[in-house]
């Protein structure tokens, strides 16, 4: 099967390519992809990958900031990543995070995501490395720790060297990350 990967900035997709992603998404997550999940994923590069059926994966990169150690860092933090059911197992996951760890490793100090319990595999075979501390966010009444992002946090970090679990990462609110 032919397929066709694709870059672009949210901006330069068109309304149906984003509802083609959208839904993607939906199916791939079982309906479990919330309005904020979708919103996470945009303002930053998209990476599509095409078959004969129409859109067959999706992932995104997205800007934020994380707060470690009293540096404020500019992270690649990787987004709405699924695959079509019927294409699953056979690489496109695997090619659009080639392509998201491309962007991440070019344009950032650090890449990061939040993993599924499927995806998780996927992203340690990848040299994803799992955080083992904890997890904050700079809510709007001060840092909030998020502990049902702990143990599912991958860093990859690029050019801001190795950074201190005894500390914590406290990354930039959004909504539906705090409560």
């Amino acid at each position: 099967m032919t397929t066709r990967l694709r870059t672009a900035h949210t901006a330069d997709l068109t309304p149906a390519e984003l509802r083609a992603a959208r839904t993607l998404l939906d199916d791939a997550f079982d309906g479990g992809f919330s309005d904020e999940d979708w919103d996470h994923g945009l303002g930053g590069i998209h990476v599509l990958v095409h078959d004969e059926r129409g859109l067959a994966a999706h992932g995104s990169v997205i800007q934020r900031r994380v707060l470690h150690r009293g540096r404020s860092l500019r992270v690649g933090y990787v987004e709405a990543v699924g695959v079509r059911a019927d294409a699953r197992r056979t690489g496109l996951g695997g090619r659009v995070m080639a392509e998201l760890e491309r962007i991440v490793e070019g344009a950032y100090p650090l890449g990061a995501l939040s993993a599924s319990e499927e995806g998780a595999a996927l992203y340690a075979a990848r040299g994803w490395q799992l955080w083992p501390g904890r997890i904050c966010a700079l809510g709007p009444d001060g840092i909030v720790r998020l502990p049902e992002e702990e143990g599912t946090t991958y860093l990859r970090p690029a050019s801001a060297g190795p950074l201190d679990p005894a500390h914590d990462l406290v990354f930039d609110w959004r909504d539906g990350d705090v409560l």
